[in-house]
């Protein structure tokens, strides 16, 4: 692959490339829309990555061509970065990803560079593509501009700069894609940023399917408005408790203030919020403050015409969700004799859970968990955002072959389209290594 995208740089830029870096996408075993409420996520890097060949140059310019030839070629002056969070095309993340690091540093004139990218990842299929994307682009610049940064360091600069495209990520898909390693997964904890080696047992292998369904989250607001959602939980949850709701943003924030469990912390969404949706007035009523305040101190450009909020059901997914990651840490630590059948429950708890709480599953990942389920896989869930994209199921590894033979027939080939990237779509994966550059030998 490496002297494939070499030949192709050649011939695209008439050089040989000076280096390559790579960033991994990932799957989320467990732990899913809670990072951007402040609470620790349990993902592992996968094989398939992002690399890009890169040669930097005299000029200003920073040319970035894409081996698949449906995305096109790119080219701007690095003075001059307008990244589109309208229409979201793949240059406008490797942007992010430049930007970030230029301002981190405040260059005033960055190295011009020719890029040619390859990727594994499917793309829209909730296995990270884009963030890959944002955190190879910022690995780059900064080798280019001969700086260096720890991996946390890098990670926190990426999960800031992709939010110029729109998404109000919480961070977890650029700290794993720096700080995965080899062989495990890892617990991932913000504020301060930090991973914890998390060994998965051995006798069971994860395995992604596509569910062919493609999201996008940053052209679509469905993702924006559950960050919005917490939010708002947040300040209505901190309102009732007496704190100081106005500055309170994410909902692990209420726990920490309050200092109880997570336990308790659903026992206190039961009390203080009602399942069905709050419309604005409503909100407003409860925080005694003016539309206007609402729509121009909390409420994101974006979400201005969305009327009606549902808060309880957000809310109770977080912290049982974070209860979760809690629980398949400590059961893969302990490593109990069940160890396998406890994951399992806890991967299809999260399902239902996204299914029914945070609405963010889909007909499709629905009956592909149920497949997956029914040919053997001890835990099955959607991973990534959801809304489309991927499952991961915990199959046992002498039952592997069996089982990827059957989702095969019942999922696969049912549907022409689906065959036609059935290759790409459904694929056991071990926990990978994390970015990094590296120049040929």
């Amino acid at each position: 692959r490496l002297q494939k995208l070499k030949e192709m740089f050649i011939s695209k830029f008439g050089s040989a490339p000076k280096f390559y870096a790579r960033a991994p996408g990932r799957v989320n075993l467990i732990g899913e829309h809670i990072d951007y409420c402040g609470y620790a996520v349990l993902p592992m890097a996968i094989e398939q990555d992002i690399l890009i060949a890169v040669e930097p140059v005299q000029t200003q310019v920073v040319q970035l061509a894409n081996t698949n030839s449906s995305y096109l070629d790119f080219s701007t002056s690095v003075n001059n970065i307008q990244i589109n969070k309208t229409k979201p095309q793949w240059h406008n993340y490797f942007l992010c990803g430049l930007k970030g690091i230029q301002e981190h540093f405040g260059l005033n004139n960055p190295t011009g560079m020719n890029c040619l990218l390859d990727g594994t990842i499917p793309p829209s299929s909730g296995l990270s593509s884009s963030s890959a994307l944002v955190c190879c682009a910022g690995l780059v610049t900064l080798r280019a501009n001969g700086k260096t940064l720890s991996k946390v360091e890098l990670a926190e600069i990426c999960t800031k700069s992709e939010r110029y495209i729109g998404t109000e990520g919480g961070g977890m898909d650029q700290s794993i894609s720096f700080l995965a390693e080899e062989g495990t997964a890892k617990l991932i904890e913000f504020s301060p940023l930090r991973a914890t080696d998390v060994r998965l047992p051995s006798g069971a292998t994860f395995v992604i399917a596509n569910s062919c369904v493609e999201m996008n989250k940053a052209a679509t607001s469905h993702y924006n408005i559950r960050v919005m959602e917490c939010r708002l939980a947040t300040k209505l949850l901190s309102k009732s408790k007496g704190l100081e709701w106005r500055k309170m943003l994410r909902l692990h924030d209420v726990q920490t203030k309050l200092g109880v469990s997570l336990e308790e912390m659903l026992t206190i969404v039961e009390e203080v919020l009602h399942p069905e949706p709050y419309s604005a007035e409503e909100i407003c009523k409860c925080l005694g403050i003016s539309l206007e305040e609402l729509h121009s101190q909390i409420l994101s450009q974006n979400m201005q015409d969305v009327s009606t909020f549902k808060l309880y059901q957000r809310a109770k997914h977080v912290y049982s969700e974070a209860a979760r990651v809690l629980e398949f840490q400590k059961i893969c630590s302990e490593a109990p004799a069940n160890a396998l059948q406890l994951l399992g429950e806890l991967m299809k708890q999260s399902h239902i859970s996204c299914r029914e709480m945070y609405e963010c599953s889909c007909p499709e990942l629905d009956r592909l968990v149920d497949i997956c389920l029914q040919f053997g896989a001890i835990g099955s869930r959607l991973t990534g955002a959801g809304w489309g994209g991927c499952t991961v199921s915990m199959v046992p590894t002498d039952k592997l072959n069996t089982f990827l033979k059957n989702v095969r027939k019942a999922y696969y080939q049912m549907d022409g389209q689906r065959l036609a990237v059935e290759n790409n779509s459904l694929f056991a994966t071990k926990p990978g290594r994390g970015a990094l550059v590296f120049v040929e030998a």
